[in-house]
């Protein structure tokens, strides 16, 4: 009787076997080709850099676009792209390496190591580990004080940021929640300079980037912007594309400060599919397979929902987003930056990695992309991967164009009240937040305007809304991030302090407006 129930499993298995082969037919290199042409026209991106890695092999690898609409040069296998985010694995295989050496624990304490580090809460302060910095789960909320780091012309300094991590309240309890953020990789990072004695650039170039022979990957801003073989950013503005500058400081580059070509980025990938191992033989090792089961064990959960895949849990690792898709474990992280985003996708029982590398700031564009490459591993047929995800970022834009649209009608009916119009002498003057530090409001041709002493960048036109409400417009419309400014008023009418909140849904989460309080100065 076991013998025939075990016969029959077999040829079920083995029937399943052969469906699946049947049925999952890899993209060939001329439909990808189509499939990223026919995004980059749907999502309006210039350049694009696309590798699929299968059991150890480059199964493709192609560039398409141009690097710039500024001098129309075309992408090749050596332009570098901001990989943005996905310079976080960089960072926690640093610090794994140093695991591996007996330096450091997942579960030092980072006071330990830096003993100026301090929170909002003295407990959190005393029991946040060096594991703690890279899961997502401190109790900050969404990219709590990523303005210290973008936009780039910021000038607060990394001993500046670390000081300033005591002012940024929590918004839930220590380790009971994901909220994304950077800064506290920027402390990881801290880590690993400190551990290892040099800083952390030269580490991730000595460690990683020579072994790997990984020749076209850079960590500086100075030799990024000096290279001439590299993208620029470009957002989408009133309909047209527009470049953009750069995103974060030189501090950031822990948390997204790598440039990378699509050959060292498929160099990286294929690495960690051989568990960390490289070279000719795979006889070297960046890292043991203790380390990569570590960083990929779910560390902070996020939510469970089926989603295009079956998907029943999605969770953070260590430097990675977990979760499992159509019955397979898979790794993946995206990476944002202005103008450019990235992804990196793996699934390692399969042996196969997925590289998606931007020059403009279309999440919509790598997801489809990368899911439709998915979707022909996995057999399924029929899903137009490009039209859903355009139909989701129409809604999105006709959400925001209405928002803007109400706003600018408000702005418009308020000009022409002049008996609630208030007076601009009224709000003018310096103010201060903890953390950001000084702003300054001044009249001018009896106009506001909005300085921030800190962050050039962030300078704008302020039009009156509603009551003590302005509108502050940013010079550089490319940062898509205007916003609210909210006084209030002492006992006289006059401005005594302001919080601020984005205007679009759209706004990314690292102008973290919402988590500003000023007060008067002076």
């Amino acid at each position: 009787m076991k013998s025939l129930i075990h016969k029959k499993l077999c040829l079920t298995a083995l029937f399943l076997s052969i469906n699946f082969l049947i049925n999952a037919q890899a993209l060939s290199g001329p439909q990808i080709d189509s499939l990223v042409q026919k995004t980059m026209t749907t999502f309006d991106v210039p350049g694009m850099a696309v590798a699929v890695l299968k059991d150890g092999q480059v199964y493709h690898k192609n560039t398409y676009g141009i690097r710039s609409i500024k001098t129309n040069a075309k992408v090749d296998e050596n332009t570098l792209f901001g990989v943005a985010s996905n310079t976080k694995a960089f960072t926690t295989a640093a610090m794994g390496q140093l695991v591996d050496q007996g330096k450091l624990t997942w579960d030092t304490k980072v006071i330990d190591v830096i003993p100026e580090f301090q929170l909002y809460d003295p407990y959190v302060t005393r029991e946040f580990t060096v594991r703690d910095l890279v899961t997502h789960r401190s109790g900050l909320g969404l990219g709590a004080g990523d303005l210290m780091v973008l936009p780039a012309s910021n000038t607060t300094t990394k001993d500046e940021m670390i000081h300033n991590l005591r002012y940024l309240k929590p918004v839930s309890s220590f380790r009971s929640k994901f909220d994304y953020d950077n800064l506290l990789y920027i402390v990881a990072g801290e880590v690993v300079s400190r551990i290892s004695k040099q800083s952390f650039d030269d580490y991730i170039s000595e460690n990683f980037f020579k072994p790997l022979k990984m020749e076209r990957s850079l960590l500086s801003l100075s030799e990024i912007k000096a290279d001439n073989n590299r993208i620029d950013g470009h957002a989408p503005v009133n309909g047209k594309l527009e470049l953009t500058a750069n995103t974060f400081t030189q501090i950031s580059t822990p948390a997204a400060g790598i440039f990378a070509s699509i050959n060292d980025m498929s160099t990286w990938v294929q690495a960690l599919l051989n568990e960390g191992k490289y070279g000719e033989k795979l006889n070297d090792t960046l890292f043991s397979t203790k380390v990569l089961n570590d960083m990929w064990t779910p560390q902070t959960l996020i939510k469970t929902g089926k989603g295009p895949y079956n998907t029943h849990f999605l969770a953070y690792g260590l430097g990675w987003f977990l979760s499992d898709v159509n019955g397979h474990f898979q790794v993946t992280h995206t990476g944002g930056l202005l103008g450019i985003v990235s992804q990196v996708t793996l699934i390692p029982e399969m042996n196969l990695g997925i590289i998606v590398l931007t020059n403009q700031q279309s999440g919509a564009a790598f997801n489809a992309v990368t899911n439709s490459i998915k979707d022909a591993y996995f057999g399924i047929k029929d899903k137009d991967r490009i039209q859903q995800y355009n139909e989701r970022r129409l809604a999105g834009e006709k959400e925001e164009d209405s928002i803007v649209s109400a706003l600018e009608k408000s702005i418009t009916a308020q000009l022409k009240n002049k008996t609630q119009k208030p007076n601009p002498a009224d709000y003018t003057g310096t103010y201060i937040d903890n953390w950001f530090g000084k702003v300054a409001i001044t009249n001018q041709n009896g106009s506001l305007h909005f300085k921030a002493l800190k962050s050039s960048d962030l300078t704008g036109t302020m039009a009156f809304y509603k009551g003590t409400t302005y509108v502050v417009r940013w010079n550089d419309a490319s940062l898509k991030a205007d916003a609210f400014v909210n006084f209030s008023l002492d006992t006289e009418g006059k401005a005594n302090g302001f919080k601020m909140s984005p205007i679009s849904p759209l706004t990314d989460f690292s102008y973290d407006f919402q988590d500003l309080d000023f007060r008067k100065a002076d």
